[in-house]
């Protein structure tokens, strides 16, 4: 079957008076669904450049047998440097603004995506359509219905997608999850994520900012609203605005939360989310929280998690963050007879009972070419539902925090009534905010609603469920749609 290319759709869109857009277009792609030999080279473009992309230009780079042939960004400078990282290995790729463009080479067999968080569902159903395998970094969606989309993407066109959550193919890791497994430490209890990572206020304006001259600024807002630059800073800190990011529990609290549900085994969305937080400490451009205990009530083991972007006191130079039972930024598994902490088992006496030496998932690229070669999802180690699954707790935690309102200690006290965990984590969460000049009885967190979501059919249900169904999903931007049917 022959497949239509973006130019020749144009044509036919210009003579025929049918909008020109990607999205409208019927995307007819021959899927390269034959298995690949160990030596056959394949052909990789990697979109978005900065920061993590800059990682998939390396990392593909010095893959065997794969050949970075194309790279794409919004943001000219970016892409020169992109260009310039590959140089330094003597080698040289095709540059594109428009990831389109480069979806319509028939010659790439696969890309990887390390754009803003806002990109990364419709890059990936785009990619799928046109017949490219795919490797989407965290969380690989903005929202949780778009998340399904690229779930049914990849089924639908036989497609490889991996998520980038490398901890998935970290040895240490699967060693201690079977090791927990076999019982050694007795049954999990809960599963507490942590990020506390040092995050500065994002400064504040007064008035719209210029978009730098080296970004095509529709490119760059692609599905996400037409709106004026109101930060400083256009690159990164759109993380901390909710029409393109997730906040730290979506950035790097997914890698986290993923960890969460994988030992405890849970393959579904979770029954019940609530949220406590606040952007605390400053007052700037940003609206994603900055501190924040977010509850997945899984059942018999639930995930708790805390997000924390201050330091561990007000004025240390040094931006020091607190520790929870050793960790900053990590896991810990509670289980009846002890913990995990990421790294080692302890006993309750907080006595090492074992070790497990973590290699930082650095066979996921790997792992990704060898499923991509054999053609079989189940070779994958963080296929795309477990990707979706993951992000999707981040954005039911934060669901639960944008239908919240604010509330007294008291108040949040008596709402985590007969919960001891979410207890002691709160009375955790007050003493760091006080360690940081805030007083919640003066600036209130924000107790999110208990929301009751049916995993089944990933919308919410009960009280607030109307509330909650509207952020599932989102306005696109034309031509910039996720599609109901991919």
């Amino acid at each position: 079957m022959k497949r239509i290319t973006r130019r020749n759709f144009l044509k036919k869109s210009i003579s025929t008076g049918i909008s020109s857009t990607f999205a409208a277009r019927a995307i007819i792609a021959a899927p390269n669904s034959q298995v690949l030999g160990a030596n056959e080279q394949i052909r990789m473009a990697v979109i978005g450049l900065r920061g993590k992309g800059s990682h998939h230009i390396s990392m593909f780079r010095d893959t065997p047998n794969v050949k970075v042939v194309a790279l794409c960004d919004v943001d000219k400078d970016v892409l020169a440097n992109g260009l310039a990282q590959l140089a330094e290995t003597n080698l040289t790729a095709d540059t594109y603004t428009d990831l389109r463009e480069v979806l319509d080479r028939k010659d790439i067999d696969a890309i990887s995506i390390a754009t803003p968080n806002h990109w990364h569902a419709l890059a990936s159903i785009w990619a799928c359509q046109a017949g490219k395998d795919v490797y989407v970094e965290k969380p690989v969606s903005h929202n949780i219905w778009e998340g399904r989309k690229v779930v049914e993407a990849a089924r639908k066109y036989k497609r490889i997608v991996q998520a980038g959550t490398q901890n998935r193919s970290d040895e240490g890791l699967k060693q201690a999850l079977q090791y927990i497994k076999e019982g050694n430490i007795g049954k999990i209890l809960f599963a507490r994520g942590l990020c506390y990572k040092k995050r500065l206020s994002i400064g504040k304006v007064d008035g719209p900012q210029p978009i730098p001259k080296s970004v095509d600024y529709n490119l760059w807002t692609g599905p996400a609203p037409m709106q004026p630059l109101m930060r400083k800073n256009l690159h990164y800190d759109w993380h901390w605005v909710w029409p393109t990011g997730n906040g730290d529990i979506g950035n790097q609290g997914i890698h986290e939360m993923d960890i969460c549900r994988w030992f405890i085994g849970q393959p579904k969305l979770a029954p019940k989310v609530m949220s406590i937080g606040g952007r605390f400490g400053y007052i700037d451009d940003g609206q994603t929280p900055n501190t924040q205990i977010a509850l997945l009530d899984y059942k018999p083991a639930p995930i708790i998690f805390e997000v924390r972007g201050l330091p561990r006191k007000k004025g240390e130079e040094a931006f020091i963050s607190s520790n929870y039972r050793g960790i900053q930024v990590g896991v810990v598994i509670h289980c009846e007879g002890g913990y995990f902490n990421g790294s080692w088992v302890y006993d309750n006496k907080g006595t090492k009972v074992k070790q497990f030496v973590r290699d930082g998932g650095g066979g996921h690229v790997d792992n990704f070419i060898k499923a991509l070669r054999s053609r079989k999802v189940s070779d994958l180690n963080a296929d795309i539902l477990e990707g979706h699954i993951s992000s999707s707790l981040c954005h039911m935690a934060n669901i639960s925090h944008r239908i919240g309102s604010q509330a007294t200690p008291d108040q949040i006290k008596q709402a985590l009534k007969g919960n001891e965990d979410m207890l002691e984590t709160f009375d955790r969460f007050n003493e760091h905010l006080t360690a940081n000049e805030v007083c919640l009885s003066e600036t209130k967190a924000v107790l999110g609603p208990t929301l009751q979501m049916q995993p089944l059919t990933e919308t919410f249900e009960g009280t607030l469920s109307k509330e909650a169904d509207k952020m599932l999903s989102r306005n696109y931007r034309e031509p910039f749609v996720v599609p109901k049917k991919v």
